[in-house]
């Protein structure tokens, strides 16, 4: 773990709209956040938006230039980093004019925060001085803009009927718009390794280390565990692409998109890394150096350094802190509980009202993407709230017209997507064709209709927040909270979320919030019953696999056993928090039977 000058925390990317804007809100102020670079569509309109705002010259960017898709998000995230800057810099010139900007600054900071503790040792009782202004400007951090991009996301495009080069694909596309941005941050990658994506990585300056190895543009992994992590950056390695933070997701814990693991918790997984981080530094440095110096390009003198951070879950101060002392990590990210601080993420006032008052019930695990993996929604989604009459209306789907999440052949050449007009009407025929048990049917139409229009509906709240026109798209919003939402229950100010996340307040009423770890193994005991349930005359294959996830479960169990033995002093009561629900969900893996039999 890296000394802290600034925040312990950071942003996640949160659905392609509800931290489209984030880091023009917070980045001045030190915080590091995420946009999702997918909805180009979105990013134009909010470019437009914020040009106006700020009375600055708007030139669309229209889909008649073959390059459309790279050049709006290159243009949007160097309009953001102009914002950043000028209210970065205008917050350092505060100091001489004793405005609040810069005490804002600095009250939002960790206590433990070595630029905090500095500055006072400094300048407290005599802040306001030419010195003051001098030492700032060299040392004040400012937060990261960060992009996201889901690698699979990565459709074919076309160009006055003919096929584009591969460069061109959505994914590429967007690597490309932030390869040639003037941002110095770095892109989170997610949803797993794409090869041709990260081959694509090798064609830009930007992403090579210089001789002290500093690099403009950094590459950040969203990983699951350490095998993942291992297989990713060495793969990045041997090209010559290093990467510089492992961002370890919980499986089932987060929002939006789950990728469920084999049954291997949180806990072990960073234990794991905990155990092997210098491990695999050394190996990735040495794989780095040789890929260099093979393409007698400039080697750093000093090994690059990775970063461990984890999100997916957090929700208390004594979770944040456990995380950074045990684990030695560098930064957590706090994701749902933010969609309730207007200050930070584009949530409309009705979507909110629906976040504050949900309970368990009213988030779960749903097959609502189209991607076909599983996704963390609440139920109660304004886009969703028609499907059944659209459905009795011979309405099933939505238009297609955004098309980035095109990834079914089942019935055709092309991909189309899963919540389109034009596959679920082709599913639902298909399915009355096949004449199956109207148990069956059922189930099976249930799940068709269960698939939304993500392109759609995670950008809807932007443009109602941003006062956009929706008659194109429709103001249906989908929102996708992680199941800890359920213990936050009003909105919140910047300084109350971050007070609470620094343990100076406390915005959890409730008093039977599960920790974290039990919550995240009593989301993975539900799906293995549910994986269990729906076995139909299944093969030995399947039955292996389920037993390999129920011992990964217990080899958790007592992971946290081990765990909660070794726990003392400042984190008491976390111990007695694991403890008693550690009991009650052992008995409940033990008791899971998995066999042919059962069925």
């Amino acid at each position: 773990m890296s000394k802290i000058l600034g925040h312990s925390f950071h942003i996640p990317v949160m659905g392609t709209g509800y931290t489209v804007d984030t880091p023009a809100k917070v980045a001045h102020l030190g915080i590091s956040s995420v946009i999702s670079i997918v909805d180009d569509i979105l990013l134009e309109k909010m470019r437009e938006l914020y040009c106006t705002k700020l009375s600055l010259p708007f030139s669309p960017i229209t889909e008649k230039n073959k390059d459309f898709r790279a050049e709006r998000i290159t243009s949007y995230l160097n309009l953001m980093d102009k914002i950043v800057k000028e209210k970065f810099e205008n917050l350092k010139a505060s100091v001489q004019e004793k405005k609040e900007d810069l005490e804002e600054y600095l009250d939002m900071l960790p206590d433990f925060s070595e630029l905090k503790k500095e500055f006072k040792e400094k300048f407290e009782g005599n802040s306001y001085v030419k010195e003051a202004k001098e030492w700032l400007s060299k040392n004040l951090p400012i937060g990261s803009i960060d992009v996201n991009i889901m690698t699979k996301l990565d459709k074919d495009n076309y160009y006055e009927g003919e096929q584009l080069p591969v460069e061109y694909n959505d994914a590429h596309a967007a690597l490309r718009g932030f390869a040639m941005s003037n941002l110095e941050s770095s892109m989170v990658l997610s949803a797993g390794m794409n090869p041709r994506l990260y081959g694509y990585l090798e064609q830009f300056e930007d992403f090579y280390p210089d001789e002290t190895g500093h690099l403009r543009k950094k590459i950040v992994l969203k990983v699951s565990d350490y095998r993942s992590a291992l297989i990713q950056g060495k793969f990045l390695a041997k090209k010559g692409i290093w990467v510089s933070e492992f961002r370890i997701e919980s499986g089932l814990n987060c929002g939006g998109h789950a990728f469920a693991t084999e049954g291997t918790l949180m806990g072990p997984i960073l234990e794991e890394f905990k155990e092997h981080r210098e491990e695999l530094k050394n190996t990735l440095n040495e794989m780095l150096s040789q890929a260099l110096q093979a393409k007698e390009r400039t080697c750093p003198k000093l090994d690059l350094d990775i970063r461990i951070t984890a999100q997916g879950g957090v929700g208390t101060a004594e979770e944040q802190e456990f995380l950074m002392d045990y684990y030695h990590l560098d930064s957590i990210g706090w994701g749902t509980p933010f969609l309730l601080v207007p200050e930070v993420c584009d949530v409309d006032e009705k979507t909110l009202h629906l976040l504050e008052i949900a309970e368990e019930k009213d988030l779960r695990l749903s097959y609502a993407s189209p991607l076909g993996v599983r996704y963390n929604n609440l139920i109660a989604n304004t886009r969703d709230k028609d499907v059944l009459k659209n459905f009795a209306n011979n309405k099933p789907g939505s238009a297609c017209t955004k098309k980035f999440m095109l990834s079914n052949t089942e019935f055709t050449e092309k991909p189309i997507c899963t919540a389109s007009i034009q596959y679920q009407k082709l599913k639902l025929a298909d399915l009355k064709a096949k004449n199956l048990p109207e148990k069956e049917y059922n189930k099976e139409v249930s799940l068709l209709l269960e698939k939304t229009c993500l392109c759609k509906g995670l950008s809807a709240s932007s443009f109602l927040v941003n006062h956009i026109d929706t008659k194109a798209d429709g103001d249906g919003v989908s929102i996708c909270p992680g199941p800890n939402l359920a213990y936050f229950s009003r909105k919140a100010k910047l300084k109350e979320m971050i007070d609470h996340i620094y343990n100076r307040t406390n915005l959890i009423v409730r008093t039977d919030r599960p920790h974290m770890f039990m919550k995240e193994m009593s989301l993975y005991v539900d799906y293995l019953k549910e994986q269990i349930d729906e076995l139909q005359n299944p093969v030995a294959k399947q039955l292996r696999s389920l037993e390999k996830f129920k011992n990964n479960l217990l080899n958790g169990v007592d992971y946290y056993k081990d765990l909660s033995n070794s726990i003392s002093g400042k984190f008491k009561n976390m111990k007695n928090q694991v403890s008693e629900d550690l009991e009650h969900l052992e008995f409940e893996i033990r008791e899971l039977l998995i066999s042919a039999e059962k069925q």
